[in-house]
């Protein structure tokens, strides 16, 4: 039962064996079944800007009296609640919408009462059809518009006062009125309300901005987008790339780490040791004597540069991403300043990073476990204040799922309080049950394996998990192609073609999709036996020409131009998957509230050779019978193709591995 039963009286408190339940005047109506609602209401439920909230719950009393109910929201931490009126949808099943308008963390709740005026007048018509006597009945209405006339205002105690004038004056139209809709509606709003109950504690929910759940993300190294061979670019270079990126279709630049990187175990080329002040180290060795989490590397510019750069961004309709890593170089500031923060082995040296086998010998780990752990969180807390002031508002969170879950849940409600813009995306490529609790927490997206998902048992399976059960309610997929420490097998061998089918299934299967930078130019060369990138920008300064032959720039943005040209891809949790005769072709479909504007894509799984399939359409669903021709548009090529019935063949080839589709306007009944 969600709803809190009435205290036991003193005495029943103090029997020991009672022998019968004593009587009570508490709650006789019973709220259970909330949906949606997170781990019975521990943690928020997720929603964006200009969605409709949809709330429903089972509500029922005993009797046969009738029922109203609310569904009631407001700003986390106020009083001022907003209701709006819930419908019986059937089977004692009560439900709400409302469209949620501002960024923020809300509470919502159910209130329920027994309406004494409707349940009245359920009696007074069947008296009255049956040819009873009614004035018994009337007396009874009497008293109910009685008491509401006091507290009713407006309209509906202008109808209120005509109906009880009426009644008492014994009008022969007073039955007609007792029984009019406009009545029941008035006394709905301003009637008593018996035997109120409300759900408690109240359910949190988190609005985001639309950005949260629909978009398209670059991860750029900065200081690998100049021309001058062995020397780092600058913000200005950054800068000159925009346009490209733009072109493409990218709607968000994600900066790994821009801070002063350490000298002490400098890594070398390949994360080999013995780098030296040559190289340019890894940018996650955060801190040096110039600085540490809040200041920027000198080799990239100023803090004004970056300022520019965010500005830069800001003018053709893109936002930074800046990556937060919880973690220091040995050369960092903080090790000085607290040195409690940190562990230390018994020979007095600092313990740095592992995750056997791996060392990470440039890179130590703070101690959350330290006695001045507060400390810690508020210098964390801190640092993403002050990125905020310069304009970032999103964070990509580097391993959040190796430092404690409660640091994280008052980390993002502490920032979100002031800044409800914020957006938190958890790097935490790890065992599913942490991943989704991180989620749950309040990390607003998540990276997910689709990385490595490349058959289509495993798509599908996958996807259907994520769309589908209370997963949906919080965790929200950003599918990356690739990461500056993930080249996954499937782009290693499969060439271009692997690159554009990665590409077309990351930007149609979900909202939000990204890639690193290299993608586009297929860059597939990767230390033996290994998912590591060779000769890696994470240890090295590289040159790129990124219009060097082979690309597929244009193809990654003739996806980024579906997706905004077609509102199906805004939510999604619309994914349906279709039947498609052929283990190597995936077909699914886009389905927004208005089917007729339904995307339908089937996607090669083979980057080796051509593939065909019979794929079959759901014609009903979309209004046309099963023997109708009909007209669909191919929105890679703009091409009009006319078919008849729901099963038809495609083909589909390395060089173009996507077929996305919908309805034309015109189509033949």
């Amino acid at each position: 039962m969600a709803v809190i039963a009435p205290a036991p009286t003193a005495a029943q408190a103090k029997a020991k064996t009672p022998r019968a339940r004593q009587p009570t005047n508490g709650h006789r109506i019973a709220i259970e079944r909330i949906a949606p609602e997170i781990d019975s209401g521990r943690f928020p439920v997720k929603r964006v800007v200009g969605e409709v909230f949809s709330v429903s719950a089972d509500i029922f009393r005993d009797g046969h009296d009738r029922l109203r109910a609310v569904l009631l929201t407001c700003r986390d931490g106020d009083t001022n609640w907003r209701g709006v009126p819930m419908r019986l949808v059937d089977n004692d099943r009560w439900s709400a919408t409302l469209t949620l308008t501002d960024p923020g963390r809300y509470v919502y709740t159910l209130e329920a009462w027994t309406d004494a005026f409707a349940s009245w007048r359920d009696h007074l018509a069947k008296k009255s059809q049956a040819g009873q006597p009614t004035a018994d009945e009337i007396a009874v209405g009497v008293a109910l518009l009685t008491e509401a006339v006091r507290t009713a205002n407006g309209a509906g105690r202008t109808i209120i006062e005509s109906a009880l004038a009426s009644a008492q004056r014994g009008a022969t139209s007073a039955l007609e009125l007792l029984l009019a809709p406009d009545l029941e509606t008035a006394m709905a709003e301003c009637g008593p309300r018996c035997h109120l109950t409300r759900l408690e504690p109240a359910r949190p929910l988190v609005v985001d901005r639309p950005q949260a759940r629909f978009a398209a993300w670059y991860e750029m190294f900065p200081r690998s987008q100049g021309t001058e061979p062995g020397e780092s670019a600058t913000f200005g270079d950054c800068a000159a790339r925009l346009d490209d990126i733009a072109a493409m279709g990218f709607d968000t630049i994600y900066l790994p780490p821009i801070h002063p990187i350490g000298l002490t175990n400098r890594k070398g080329r390949n994360n080999s040791l013995g780098g030296t002040v040559a190289d340019p180290g890894s940018p996650y060795a955060i801190g040096s004597t110039v600085g540490g989490h809040d200041a920027v590397e000198p080799q990239l510019g100023t803090l004004d540069d970056f300022r520019a750069f965010v500005d830069a961004c800001h003018e053709r309709g893109m936002e930074i991403a800046l990556d937060f890593a919880v973690q220091c170089s040995l050369d960092h500031p903080w090790i000085k300043e607290h040195p409690d923060w940190f562990e230390f082995r018994s020979d007095g040296s600092i313990r740095h990073a592992e995750n056997p086998p791996k060392k990470y010998e440039d890179i130590v780990n703070l101690n959350f476990d330290a006695a001045d752990w507060r400390g810690i969180w508020r210098a964390l807390r801190e640092v993403l204040r002050f990125w905020i002031a310069q304009g970032v508002r999103i964070f990509r969170v580097d391993n959040p799922h190796t430092k404690p879950y409660p640091f994280w849940e008052w980390l993002i409600r502490d920032i979100q309080a002031t800044h409800p813009d914020v957006i938190f995306l958890a790097e935490a490529f790890t065992r599913p049950k942490p991943m989704r609790y991180l989620a749950k927490l309040g990390f607003t997206q998540s990276y997910t394996y689709f990385t490595w998902r490349n058959d289509k048992a495993e798509l599908a399976d996958y996807f259907v998990e994520l769309t589908c059960g209370e997963t949906r309610e919080y965790f929200r997929p950003h599918l990356f192609t690739n990461t500056p420490d993930i080249l996954p097998r499937f782009l290693q061998t499969g060439g271009p073609p692997a690159f554009r089918i990665r590409a077309a299934l990351a930007a149609t299967l979900g909202g939000l999709w990204g890639i690193y930078n290299g993608f586009e130019l297929c860059e597939n060369r990767a230390l033996p036996d290994s998912e590591e990138y060779a000769d890696s920008e994470k240890y090295e300064y590289k040159v790129w020409n990124w219009n060097r032959p082979g690309n597929i720039k244009r193809f990654i943005a003739e996806l980024n131009r579906i997706r905004r040209d077609n509102a199906a891809f805004s939510d999604w949790l619309n994914l349906e998957f279709l039947p498609a005769e052929n283990p190597h072709v995936l077909f699914y479909a886009r389905v927004p509230s208005n089917p007729r504007e339904t995307v339908f894509i089937a996607i090669s799984l083979n980057p080796l050779g051509d593939e065909a399939a019979t794929i079959e359409l759901p014609l009903e669903r979309l209004g046309i019978s099963e023997d109708s021709a009909f007209a669909i548009r191919n929105l890679l090529t703009d091409e009009v193709l006319h078919w008849t019935g729901p099963r038809q063949s495609v083909w589909i080839g390395p060089r173009v591995p996507i077929f996305v589709f919908k309805l034309t306007e015109a189509v033949d009944a």
